[in-house]
């Protein structure tokens, strides 16, 4: 049941996501994260069934940062309604938002994910740390007070615990809210265990700790984690990120990594000791909740106890729920209109 539903998450992605001047505006249309994908296509799907009054709202990709680009472009039939989001909008995109008139932004917390390492089930286990991911991937490291050109090739030559395998790693590209968390928890986490970078100006600091290496060996996919996975499977020494809840849909094909020694599970992101996890939003474009039809319904139903808490469909699919309190308070400020300042 559940690889049906991430499979039909994903058909329903090829659908067009982008909302043109002429389509049907009792319709919603929704673009963005790859993580909140899967769970907004069955949410969809879901209320498409539920609702009949309503046409199942149109869920697409992009990412991030390109759904909330899209969501930002201003209010009116030739704009989405939702951006899915796998980090906070930044200062600079509500901004963009405000100055193209979009002044009602409700950001719509939906529960927690976990970023996870993991290589192909056939391969060894790696118990991985911030520095060892940095090392593996950064453009130059200090040696002797210097900086000088990456030397690691292998893994082991980084630390001997890990395995005798060529470093490849398979991240996400910019576009996606997942490179920044990998960003500040894995990577900037790792290039801080050097008192080399520790001791650069801000500025020398962030370039040093986010330039990496381009000689092949970090491979940035720019679509979603299918992609990654397919990566995987053509070069199969290589290390892939994922979102918690995809792993666990193929647990068949990939061995997790721990962190910090620590094994990425429900458990372990909600009492905080596995480091790399994060919120899971949607944002609503307030403008639009009394004009396209089934808005409001289509919020309130993806927070409904059934479809997002414990032991919902969500849940199966490997989305970590929040509790009972904090969805009800998330659905209140819903209700309530509030808005992102």
């Amino acid at each position: 049941m559940r690889l049906n539903h991430i499979a039909l998450a994903l058909a329903v992605s090829g659908a067009a996501a982008t909302t043109t001047a002429n389509a049907a505006r009792d319709t919603i249309q929704i673009a963005g994260s790859s993580t909140v994908l899967p769970y907004a296509s069955i949410v969809a799907e879901e209320f498409g069934n539920t609702f009949p009054q309503f046409k199942t709202p149109v869920v697409g990709s992009g990412g991030t940062s390109g759904g909330l680009k899209q969501f930002c472009q201003g209010v009116g039939d030739n704009t989405i309604d939702i951006a899915n989001a796998s980090r906070k909008i930044k200062d600079s995109e509500m901004a963009a938002c405000k100055k193209a008139g979009v002044n009602q932004v409700i950001e719509i917390k939906v529960g927690y994910d976990g970023i996870v390492f993991a290589s192909n089930s056939k391969k060894a286990s790696y118990k991985l740390r911030p520095q060892h991911v940095f090392a593996a991937l950064a453009a130059e490291l200090p040696s002797n007070g210097k900086l000088v050109a990456n030397p690691y090739t292998r893994w082991n030559q980084i630390d001997k615990s890990l395995p005798n395998e060529p470093i490849t790693l398979v991240i996400p590209a910019s576009n996606h809210g997942t490179r920044e968390v990998f960003q500040e928890k894995m990577v900037e986490a790792g290039c801080e265990s050097y008192e080399y970078f520790k001791n650069l100006d801000k500025d020398a600091q962030k370039k040093a700790c986010s330039t990496f290496r381009k000689d092949g060996k970090v491979i940035e996919i720019a679509g979603d984690y299918t992609e990654t996975l397919a990566r995987l499977k053509t070069s199969p020494s290589a290390v892939g990120v994922f979102g918690l809840g995809f792993y666990d849909q193929n647990r068949d094909k990939l061995r997790v990594a721990t962190v910090n020694n620590v094994v990425p599970s429900e458990k372990t992101i909600l009492n905080g000791s596995y480091p790399v996890s994060r919120p899971l939003y949607f944002y609503v474009k307030g403008e639009h909740l009394k004009s396209i039809k089934g808005l409001q319904q289509y919020s309130e139903y993806f927070l409904s106890k059934k479809v997002s808490g414990k032991g919902s469909k969500l849940e199966k699919a490997g989305l970590i729920s929040m509790s009972d309190k904090e969805r009800a308070n998330t659905l209140a400020a819903l209700k309530a209109g509030k808005a992102v300042k």
